[in-house]
């Protein structure tokens, strides 16, 4: 089962889940820099059996990997990389819900249903 968060504990692992979606940030902007050399490193790798750019990119891969990892070990889901959207699972009026958060809001401000995503997000 699932770790079920306050909002109070969610807000306290916020500088930890900020950091962490810093360094996803951080790696996805790092992995799309790279993107205009994927295409012909995947061709050739799979040629030769890799290279020095294929390399580069699997450590980018490797550190995103283990933020995402380091996120879902804290109970928490990351629900939009772009936007830095995590999810805290909760219960609220006796029923199963998420606390949302997105990079850069200052606390835990929203909530939604677990089927609803980020559009049905409401004032906590």
């Amino acid at each position: 089962m699932a770790k079920l968060f306050t909002v109070e504990e969610a807000n306290a692992l916020l500088p930890q889940v900020r950091e962490l979606i810093e360094k996803i940030l951080k790696a996805r902007q790092q992995a799309l820099a790279k993107r205009p050399d994927l295409w012909p490193v995947v061709e050739t790798a799979a040629g030769n059996g890799g290279s020095k750019k294929a390399g580069e990119l699997l450590a980018v891969f490797t550190k995103f990997e283990q933020a995402v990892l380091a996120l879902q070990e804290m109970g928490c889901q990351l629900k939009g990389v772009e936007q830095g959207l995590v999810d805290f699972p909760a219960e609220m009026h006796g029923r199963r819900v998420y606390l949302c958060w997105k990079y850069n809001e200052p606390e835990i401000l929203f909530w939604h249903d677990i089927n609803a995503g980020f559009a049905g997000r409401q004032r906590l």
